[in-house]
This record gives C-alpha cells, structure tokens and sequence, in this order.
C-alpha cells in the first residue's frame, strides 16, 4: 500500500501515514493537501501532531553516467523510487593543450549530473524523515595483472568515478552517508528478489530504481558471520520489507543550443529572439500547461503560438496562445509516472 508523506505546521518532517487517513484529515480540515516539485503529492498538518516520534527512513542513491536510480525505503515500506535522466550529452572530443583545471575543480558536466541527484534528495528531505543515505561507490580497478576484465591502466577513469567525494560532501549536509560497493548491491538485490534489468536507458524501476531500493536497504539488514553446530558462514540479518511504490522519470528540461545563423540580420536590420527562457507571450519553457493537445510542457514559440511537447520531448503541436492555460511554472524538473 501506498504511503502519504506528513510534514508538521511549521514544515518538520513526520512519518508517511495511510491514504484513507489523509484524505480524512483533509476532509476534516486538519490538514492540506499539496504536490512538491518531484510530484509527489503530501499533507500538511494545520494544527500539532499528537506524536512527532519518526523511524529510519533511508535514501539509496546508484550513480551513473546517463542514468541513475533513487530509492526510498523504511523498515516496513517501499515509499517512493525513481529513474533519473541525467543531462550529459557527448560532445566532439578535443585533445588538451594545457591544464584546463589546475584547481581540481568539478567538471560542468560531471557536476550537473551529480546536482540533479542532490536536488531530487534535497527534495526528498523536504517530506521524509531521512536519517540515512547509502552511496554506491565506484572503486577504480588498476590491477592489470588480475586478468579482470574491468581492469583499466589508471590512466583514465570513468565520469562516475570523477565527483564521488563531492558528491558524498554534499549529500552529507542532508544526512549521515554511508558507501556501498557495486558487488554488495548486486548481492543484497538478489537476496531481496528485485530485478534488474540489462538495458540501461529502460525507462523502469527494474533499470536503476530497484537498485537504489537494495542500497537503501542496507539500514536495515546487514551481511553478518554465523557459527552453529553444523556450519558455519554469512547470512542477512535483519527485517525489511518491500513493498510497492510509486515510480516516477525525472530529467532536466531540454536546453536550446547557441545557432550562430540567428546572428544574421533580416531584412530591415532586426534579428530574431536569441537563447533565454522565456517567450513572447509571459510563458516560460518547461511551464507544465493544459492544451487542446493535452497537458505538457512549453518548449518554443513562434509569433503567434506556442509549442507544446510531452514529457519526452515529442511536440504535441504549436498551439494559440489563447488556447493554453498555465497548470504550474518551470521548475527545472520534467516529471513522468
């Protein structure tokens, strides 16, 4: 079942409740219902809860290079997860001819990829209890005498690799991080029976999302030694249970890239709109909106019209501007269940 996300009067964090519950406390006035900018829809209470006790919620974070997986998870219930599209595109490569960063610095791709993770966790703490946040990190391999297939010359490294101590320094501002190897993921996946899926960019909890939903559980089972009188080894300890859970796809609005031909005079000496995010008409790109063609997001305009796309960046059609109505402004995330 489904659990609902409780903040307090003054916007404390508390413990999920049932949806039957939320939707009385609603009707009874004591509480209200709003929607987060991960969509997520949670209550606050109007007056004090009656207990402010919480429990260990944890976050389980598995980073990649184009996709990665979020996970949220208590003892009992499996409360939300998530498949990020990060916003890494490849572009032409260019050999250096000098040290382009001497400081050390995080590089811009790297780093927005990584700051979407931190927003969706940020975001997360808005709502949940979370005491904990487990981190799959990667470890280079630069044994090239262990026949490993994975073992590479230490020469270069993957962009996963590059920001992890950044990232965990960020990420421990929201709560105390714990990192977890790869092999110990797959382990504890298999053991709690989640699938996992080959293709990466598969838009569903079995790509990325159950993996996160394993890491999270590491709050609460642990790989421990046993000793009896007929054998002896390692086994799980612990109780977790995962259940069901809303799944949603989330990724940066799209960004449109300098093209040098707008630069060009027409005729009568003007040049057309160039770059920014707003449009002609008081609309935004990325504004979500209700349309004739259905609701999406603002993507373009044209002197008339705007153009209108779904959530995976499909146009819907460019449509008069006194056919649209605003739902909700940009917030620099595209959200899809």
């Amino acid at each position: 079942m489904a659990r609902v996300p409780v903040i307090s009067k003054d916007g404390k964090p508390l413990m999920p409740t049932k949806p039957s519950r939320a939707r009385r406390w609603i009707k009874e006035g004591k509480a209200i219902g709003k929607f987060n900018d991960l969509d997520i829809f949670y209550v606050q209470l109007t007056d004090e809860p009656s207990d402010n006790k919480t429990q260990p919620i944890a976050i389980g974070i598995d980073p990649g290079k184009l996709f990665s997986g979020i996970g949220v998870q208590s003892s009992l219930f499996t409360l939300w997860k998530t498949h990020l599209e990060l916003p890494f595109n490849l572009r032409a490569h260019r050999q250096k001819r000098f040290s382009n960063r001497k400081q050390g610095k995080l590089a811009p791709s790297i780093k927005a990829n990584r700051q979407l993770e931190l927003r969706v966790v940020s975001e997360l703490t808005k709502i949940y209890p979370i005491t904990d946040i487990y981190f799959e990190y990667i470890k280079a391999d630069v044994d090239l005498t262990s026949g490993r297939k994975g073992a590479k010359s230490g020469k270069g490294f993957s962009s996963v690799m590059v920001g992890q101590k950044w990232t965990i320094e960020q990420l421990s501002k929201l709560a105390t991080v714990h990192t977890r190897f790869g092999w110990q993921t797959s382990n504890l996946r298999k053991h709690l029976r989640l699938e996992k899926s080959k293709n990466k960019a598969e838009q569903s909890p079995e790509s990325h999302a159950n993996d996160g939903i394993a890491l999270a559980c590491f709050q609460f089972l642990d790989y421990l030694p046993f000793h009896n009188s007929n054998s002896h080894g390692y086994d799980w300890k612990g109780y977790v249970k995962v259940t069901n859970a809303p799944f949603a796809v989330i990724k940066r609005p799209p960004i449109s890239r300098r093209q040098l031909h707008l630069m060009v005079f027409s005729n009568g000496g003007k040049r057309r709109k160039y770059g920014g995010s707003t449009t002609r008409h008081g609309f935004r790109k990325g504004d979500l909106v209700s349309s004739p063609k259905g609701i999406g997001y603002v993507s373009g305009d044209t002197e008339k019209q705007l153009s209108v796309s779904d959530t995976n960046g499909q146009r819907l059609g460019q449509i008069a501007v006194s056919k649209i109505q605003l739902i909700r402004r940009s917030n620099g995330l595209i959200v899809s269940r």
